[in-house]
């Protein structure tokens, strides 16, 4: 064990890691990212990675607490019509974009119509809104079509691509239409600025604090409140292997790992220069994913067998190691919160000859399945092996093709060339029928990759959303039952994740997306 702990630091200290030069004379702090960030797009992209960058350089109108409730983050406040049917809300003063440009309600329009085209909620949110426009320099009128219970939720949320407010002129077209390709300038309002010069692909990404950011007043509360950043800058270091990243972590050559390896957890607890901290109280999600538009997930039959193929003791421990780091549960809205029924999948266990008859009612006669996964990413690797293994006991003739993380996302933008892949939802985005991307299942081809389309679980997603109080849970119940049997993915169970950080770091939030505001260095 300490030849091998020898040759990770060695190999940590050949990366590159230490300070010196002009870099020691900055309050800077060094992280290992959970994944290189290839999208600088936070609307663009559903990467997780990209949703942490973007919350450092991009702000939205509203945004949410560490208890997920609407709070105003650009907003001064909001006033809504008696009837509901007319929100306004008004920006704060001094906001600016990184090029010095003052953020005007025209810029919020714009970037809001790119949102309501491009994100999961923000096209649910579309059909109940007759218009958006800007009543002045910082006010921005939003007039409904019907009344909308969940228009704060909708506006703050954050699933996979969130309402980053970005120059109107990144956001619209020359002819004013939204830009449906990626924004990669990254010039937000937000309290860091990307550092294009420096920026490295596969190796690191830099954050300069934005020293003309005006940060709320009120205390920092998850993404609510004020984002005061306390250091110069935050620098990302990609190191893919879990092993060097945590030696690299307890040398003291990086401040912060994002995302611990679970394996390795129970050793950096016994390090004294080392804490622990889960973010946020929420579990995640992990979810083997078909491709609904091609064969043979085309059919919900295929899609519904996968149901009988999963024992989620084996991937979550194959995963997310110690039993207290993980839970079974086959809700699509996470057990242990408001939404976390598991209506319709109460008797789903792994059942590899049923599966295997399924499949063949089905009609799968054999054909070749690509599934896309990386090793680059722990936990999805080791997942991805446990799943291909079941697959094919079941009788599907499954190839695991490996990539890095930014190839497994390019290739899954092109529907014709896979048949499955497995990833993993934070809580915050798979909590609520609203913001749970993967649960989409609306017909124009713009849902998270997969696409599944049924117009007739979309209308009982209507239905819920559009409940009252008293019918709320059961519409619940008859959409999630729906969604078993529509199967846009399997549910593989949920999971905590740990950042670590080394003792002389310290104002690590709780917080639905990890943030680097509020962070000192000793």
């Amino acid at each position: 064990m300490g030849m091998l702990r020898r040759a990770v630091l060695a190999g940590a200290a050949a990366l590159g890691l230490g300070a010196g030069g002009a870099e020691a004379q900055q309050k800077l702090i060094r992280t290992v990212p959970s994944a290189d960030v290839t999208v600088l797009d936070p609307m663009f992209s559903t990467a997780w990675i990209s949703l942490v960058h973007g919350v450092m350089v991009y702000e939205s109108l509203i945004t949410l607490d560490s208890q997920l409730n609407p709070k105003p983050q650009m907003a001064e406040g909001w006033s809504a019509s008696a009837d509901g049917l007319s929100w306004k809300i008004t920006l704060r003063e001094g906001l600016a974009f990184h090029d010095g440009a003052p953020v005007t309600a025209n810029d919020v329009v714009a970037s809001i119509k790119r949102w309501m085209v491009i994100d999961t909620v923000g096209r649910h949110l579309s059909p109940s809104v007759a218009s958006v426009g800007e009543v002045d320099a910082r006010t921005i009128e939003f007039k409904l079509s019907k009344p909308y219970p969940g228009f704060l939720l909708a506006m703050g949320s954050i699933p996979a691509r969130f309402q980053a407010v970005m120059r109107a002129k990144d956001a619209l077209d020359a002819e004013g239409k939204p830009v449906l390709g990626q924004v990669s300038n990254a010039i937000g309002s937000g309290p860091f600025v990307f550092n294009h010069a420096e920026r490295v692909v596969g190796h690191k990404a830099i954050y300069d604090r934005n020293p003309a950011y005006k940060p709320r007043a009120e205390a920092p509360d998850g993404l609510a409140g004020g984002r005061v950043v306390k250091v110069d800058r935050v620098e990302w270091r990609v190191i893919p292997d879990p092993a060097t990243q945590t030696a690299a972590l307890q040398a003291g050559e990086v401040d912060m790992l994002e995302r611990a390896a679970p394996d390795l957890v129970p050793l950096l607890r016994r390090n004294a220069n080392v804490k622990l901290m889960k973010t946020t109280h929420l579990a995640g999600q992990n979810m083997l994913r078909p491709n609904s538009t091609i064969p043979p997930f085309n059919r919900v039959e295929m899609r519904r067998a996968l149901n009988w193929v999963v024992n989620q003791s084996d991937y979550m421990a194959a995963a997310w190691g110690e039993p207290e780091n993980w839970r079974t549960c086959n809700a699509f809205f996470i057990c242990g919160t408001p939404f976390g029924t598991e209506a319709g999948a109460e008797d789903l266990k792994m059942d590899l000859a049923k599966a295997r008859q399924m499949f063949i009612d089905a009609g799968y006669k054999g054909e070749k399945l690509l599934f896309i996964s990386t090793k680059e990413i722990a936990t999805l690797g080791q997942m991805a092996e446990v799943a291909a293994d079941a697959l094919q006991k079941a009788g599907l003739n499954v190839e695991v093709v490996w990539n890095d993380w930014g190839t497994v996302g390019q290739r899954l933008r092109n529907k014709e060339s896979w048949h499955l892949f497995l990833t993993g939802a934070p809580g915050a985005i798979t909590f609520h029928p609203l913001t749970n991307v993967g649960t989409d299942m609306t017909c124009e081809g713009r849902n998270f990759v997969g696409w599944p389309c049924d117009p007739e679980v979309e209308k009982l997603r209507s239905a819920f959303l559009d409940a009252d109080e008293a019918g709320r849970m059961a519409a619940l119940d008859k959409y999630h039952r729906a969604l078993v049997q529509a199967a846009p993915y399997r549910v593989l169970g949920q999971y905590d994740t740990f950042a670590a950080t080394r003792t002389s770091l310290s104002g690590l939030l709780n917080s639905p997306v990890i943030v680097y505001w509020n962070l000192s260095k000793n």
